[in-house]
């Protein structure tokens, strides 16, 4: 079995979708996952399992989330070893202490072109954005962070397909994944 982590968006964030903890691990293991733990409030739950990353699986823990919890959740499902490649693949600075970095997960990977086209210009002073495996990595200058333009990507249809997270976050589920 293989770790993985599935990034759920939208729970527990603004009032809504409220889930608690271990209720969600529940549903997890009653689902027949294995070593199911989860990682601060907003969704990101840790598991084992046979079953390849991708649509399928995804799909599997969304059929899982409904059913249990009578929501739609999105769920971006990746693999250690694809969270890993993410990490690895960052673009030199991404995380430093001066930015607020984040991690643009899309549920179809094959997206992060049309995702990147579509984002309205940047300001180079404030915002830097660059596409990985999967993903696109997007820095904003921690001073001048009201100034981003990173909200604007809020109304656009793609924004419904993906899940946010922080470069701390991300990093600290691959540690978990890693057993530290």
């Amino acid at each position: 079995m293989a770790g993985a982590v599935a990034l759920l968006r939208g729970i527990n964030v603004g009032g809504r979708n409220l889930i608690r903890m271990p209720e969600l691990q529940a549903a997890f293991r009653d689902a027949g996952y294995l070593d199911v733990r989860t990682y601060i409030q907003s969704g990101n739950v840790l598991f084992a399992t046979d079953a390849v990353a991708g649509a399928a699986l995804e799909d599997g823990v969304e059929r899982v989330l409904e059913e249990r919890f009578g929501n739609a959740i999105l769920a971006v499902v990746r693999s250690r070893d694809e969270l890993a490649a993410i990490v690895d693949a960052a673009p030199a600075g991404h995380g430093d202490p001066d930015l607020r970095s984040d991690v643009l997960f899309l549920k179809d990977p094959a997206a992060v072109p049309d995702l990147l086209a579509a984002i309205p210009e940047l300001d180079p002073e404030v915002d830097r954005v660059s596409p990985g495996p999967g993903v696109l990595y997007f820095s904003r200058v921690a001073a001048r962070a009201s100034s981003s333009r990173l909200t604007r990507i809020i109304g656009m249809p793609i924004y419904t397909r993906l899940t946010i997270r922080n470069w701390n976050t991300t990093t600290r589920v691959l540690a978990l994944l890693d057993g530290a």
